[in-house]
């Protein structure tokens, strides 16, 4: 076995693998489109209302290959604004049937539809009038005929040397459940803040960042009138550290004084000089609901390090590179 496992993979086995993969995804895509979809239709409705109800949760499980493929579509869900939790079949029966409530709907996996563990689950929507929709490839068996919706998916040979290791099933039920997700955020309106609401750590988190959640603001703002002498605007640009100052006429932020405006009017009678005659007028700023990958891409084009957050031309706060390089934001 060692002499097998240390050899090169045949390009042609994985031409073979990759082959029947495409072909069951492409044989799914054709069954869906053939009829128009119904029973997607329908448990996309009966999902819809689940979550539109404050109690109501998706309970979805599956035994084996299929419960793992059920616990990512679970993950998936809950993830994308569809509140979503993974139930153990075995564990269900003793007990955790308690988790499924008339409020909810189960989205059960089985590729045969006649998973012996299911079953208790299966009665329990039934017995409790609780909407079911099953991902299977056999519309006639015990879970098919029980759903209120049964998204059905082709029968295609297993992807490996057997034909019997859950590859190419267990890829349809993946792409079936990733389907709903992404059809019910579309559905429910769901939005990019939304997303990065429930995902505030990692990458992920770092790249839905608004600038509003890390802004400096308040007393923290470097801002001189425009009449200030320029030694007064050297000392609150020392102070901030932001390595600039605005320049505040009234309310309005009309322009700004960085270390590059400070070595074109360099003299000797800098420090004497008003604000206004050393500002560089209409400075770039962002608005509080600007992600901050934007800020940065808006900071990397212009070659800055800092960005004024404005609301009606008023400044109310300033953001740093350095603030979204701490945070991830890349």
């Amino acid at each position: 076995m060692s002499a097998t496992l240390q050899r090169a993979a045949p390009t042609a086995e994985i031409a073979a693998f990759c082959r029947a993969q495409e072909q069951a995804i492409a044989a799914l895509r054709e069954s869906l489109c053939a009829d128009g979809a119904p029973a997607l239709t329908r448990a996309l409705d009966l999902l819809g209302a689940v979550t539109r109800s404050p109690a109501g949760r998706v309970v979805v499980s599956g035994v084996g290959k299929s419960g793992i493929i059920a616990r990512k579509i679970a993950a998936t869900l809950a993830s994308t604004g569809t509140p979503a939790h993974f139930v153990h079949a075995g564990e269900a029966s003793h007990g955790d049937l308690g988790m499924v409530t008339p409020d909810d709907a189960l989205l059960l996996l089985s590729n045969s539809g006649e998973t012996a563990e299911l079953s208790d689950l299966i009665s329990h929507a039934r017995r409790f009038g609780i909407a079911l929709i099953a991902i299977t490839a056999s519309a006639t068996s015990t879970l098919g005929l029980a759903a209120d919706a049964a998204l059905i998916y082709p029968k295609r040979p297993e992807a490996c040397p057997l034909a019997l290791a859950p590859t190419t099933s267990t890829l349809q039920q993946l792409v079936m459940g990733d389907l709903l997700a992404v059809m019910l955020m579309e559905a429910q309106g769901f939005s990019a803040e939304d997303f990065g609401a429930l995902h505030p750590g990692g990458k992920l988190g770092a790249q839905l960042l608004r600038v509003d959640t890390i802004m400096h603001t308040g007393a923290s703002l470097p801002l001189v009138a425009p009449s200030a002498p320029m030694s007064a605007a050297l000392i609150e640009m020392s102070q901030k550290s932001f390595g600039c100052v605005g320049v505040l006429e009234g309310e309005r932020l009309i322009g700004i004084i960085t270390d590059g405006d400070l070595r074109r009017h360099m003299s000797d009678g800098l420090l004497a000089a008003e604000a206004a005659t050393v500002m560089t007028p209409t400075p770039a700023v962002i608005t509080a609901g600007t992600l901050a990958v934007e800020a940065l891409r808006e900071m990397n084009t212009r070659a800055i390090t800092s960005l004024f957050v404005v609301a009606d031309g008023r400044p109310v706060g300033i953001v740093h590179v350095h603030d979204l390089l701490r945070r991830g934001v890349r």
